[in-house]
């Protein structure tokens, strides 16, 4: 008999393999935005016969964006593995 308030086992499984499979879609996410945040520029010359030259611009929103996604997966890839870890706990025998 379980005490009004707790879950059964099969219930808290299937709940942390939803916690790790959202983590897995931030982390997606996160790698995403972090790539689209980035775009190349052409710079002019200084000074007249100089080269143009290539830099990297960066997107601040993307990199935000990323980095909460990046927290969102750490979060609930911990809160996955630590309640599938308390599932296969077994509880001592008195």
């Amino acid at each position: 008999m379980s005490v009004r308030g707790e879950r059964s086992d099969g219930r808290k499984n299937r709940r942390a393999a939803i916690e790790l499979f959202v983590a897995v879609l931030a982390a997606v996410g996160c790698v995403v935005a972090w790539l689209n945040a980035a775009s190349e520029v052409v710079v002019a010359p200084v000074l007249d016969g100089e080269p143009f030259t290539i830099s990297h611009v960066y997107y601040a929103p993307m990199l935000t964006l990323s980095l909460l996604l990046a927290t969102v997966a750490g979060v609930l890839a911990t809160l996955g593995i630590a309640r599938l870890r308390r599932g296969l706990a077994k509880p001592s025998a008195p």
